[in-house]
């Protein structure tokens, strides 16, 4: 990119950053509960990782991982540690103790049940993490990953042909929501006449205060939307095992474990679901945090229109800036060390993407955004290991056309400053929450091309 672009895209983040580290003392803010670093955690990642790559934050015991190699290190060893815990952390944590004399595969074994969402894919651990991915991974093949970005392009400009209608309107609500929802709805073979209740279910509010890791604790698991889609993909399976019909819910129907093993439903329905609102919530914070770099840079924006094909590292660069997820969570299940620090049976550890996807030793100025950074897509925003994320190449893909059809179809693209304030004094509201980094509207004004 040319340089004057380049400094467009470097705007506000770094400086945001810069000025935060001289005013807080990080130790004293609560990253789980507080509300201080929801809007601009990376700071807080800096200063830890600064003191060092792993460290123990004192509100709630966890062992904070901010260094890109010690995160690797972590993420690609399941032998000692579960992701029991992946996607709850802290809260509730572990119902009873680990220490080194404990057989810490039998206690998880005994209480998995008693946590949240543990029977979740990204809260298995061997051997049924193993079955149930390869489960997943009959279910997303290339074949029908292929047909599915077919069908993208198509959704994509049926959904434009409203949103830029008004010239102005909120992307996460009448765009990036609605389509992303969509077009996994079509992987998974959900009837059109089924989708819009799913829209109206899932969308209907969004940026839901039960939110795992929100920091509203009481609340933070009071509305499950796994539910409602364990309810309608147990119907859709058992129906298309009783009455095959030789379309995608039948496939889904039919699948089966690596060793030849019909699943039960439950089963089934637990790797949809899980697919279904990881996939589609996560893309939707990509979306958002997307456009609103593009909105904010005009320069990087004609850069992104002159060659579409740059539209590819441009993600790759935003998902390593802006991770959708903040981060992972581990159990250690024996006294061990990460990155040479001790880590004692029983801790709870955070992989804190947003920091190790920006550590110094791994990228250089990790708090610019460069839309050429030759390794961004070295960025682990989809984790590593036998977790890395299977709908990487669905949100990868969904990232590409939504961008690209939004650039084709307008001429411009700003932030509105009726509802998000001048340039000098933007206002955005972050999700408030411990596990998912993003924005709760972006509202946007564009020109569109004529025709």
């Amino acid at each position: 990119m040319r340089k004057s672009t380049g400094g467009a895209a470097r705007g506000g983040g770094s400086r945001r950053s810069e000025g935060n580290r001289h005013v807080k003392n990080f130790q004293d803010l609560d990253f789980f509960l507080g509300e201080e670093l929801i809007a601009d955690p990376y700071p807080y990642f800096d200063a830890l990782r600064e003191q060092c790559p792993v460290t123990r934050e004192k509100h709630h015991n966890v062992m904070m991982v901010t260094g890109y190699d010690e995160a690797l290190e972590v993420l690609n060893d399941a032998e000692r540690f579960s992701s029991c815990i992946s996607v709850t952390g802290p809260f509730p944590g572990f119902p009873v103790p680990i220490d080194e004399n404990s057989d810490a595969d039998a206690l998880i074994a005994e209480h998995r049940d008693s946590l949240p969402f543990s029977d979740q894919l990204p809260a298995l651990d061997p051997p049924a993490h193993t079955a149930h991915r390869g489960l997943l991974m009959r279910l997303i093949t290339p074949k029908r990953l292929k047909e599915n970005e077919e069908a993208m392009w198509d959704m994509a400009d049926k959904m434009l042909d409203e949103y830029l209608v008004p010239g102005r309107g909120d992307l996460i609500r009448d765009f990036a929501g609605p389509f992303t929802l969509y077009i996994i709805a079509d992987l998974l073979g959900v009837p059109a006449d089924d989708q819009e209740e799913f829209l109206n279910t899932l969308q209907r509010d969004p940026h839901r205060t039960g939110t795992v890791g929100s920091t509203d604790s009481g609340k933070a698991m009071e509305h499950n939307p796994i539910e409602f889609l364990y309810e309608k993909f147990a119907a859709y399976i058992e129906d298309r095992r009783r009455n095959p019909r030789g379309d995608v819910l039948t496939s889904l129907a039919q699948a089966t474990f690596p060793d030849g093993s019909q699943p039960e439903v439950i089963d089934v329905c637990r790797v949809a679901a899980n697919l279904f609102s990881a996939g589609q919530e996560t893309t939707v914070r990509l979306l958002s945090s997307a456009l609103k770099m593009i909105a904010e840079n005009p320069e990087l924006q004609r850069w992104l229109r002159e060659d579409h094909d740059r539209i590819n590292n441009f993600i790759e660069e935003m998902l390593r800036m802006e991770s959708p997820v903040k981060g992972d969570f581990r159990l250690a299940k024996v006294t061990t060390t990460v990155g040479g620090v001790e880590v004692p049976a029983g801790t709870v550890l955070m992989l804190a993407n947003g920091g190790a996807n920006r550590d110094p030793r791994r990228f250089e100025n990790p708090n610019t955004f460069d839309p050429q950074r030759s390794n961004a897509r070295s960025h682990i925003a989809f984790g590593r290991g036998i977790h890395t994320c299977p709908g990487a190449p669905l949100a990868r893909t969904e990232g590409k056309v939504a961008i690209k059809r939004l650039l084709e179809r307008t001429t411009d693209i700003r932030i509105d400053e009726s509802v998000h304030g001048p340039a000098d004094d933007r206002k955005y509201t972050y999700l408030p929450t411990f596990i998912l980094r993003g924005i709760t509207t972006l509202h946007l004004e564009f020109d569109r091309t004529e025709g």
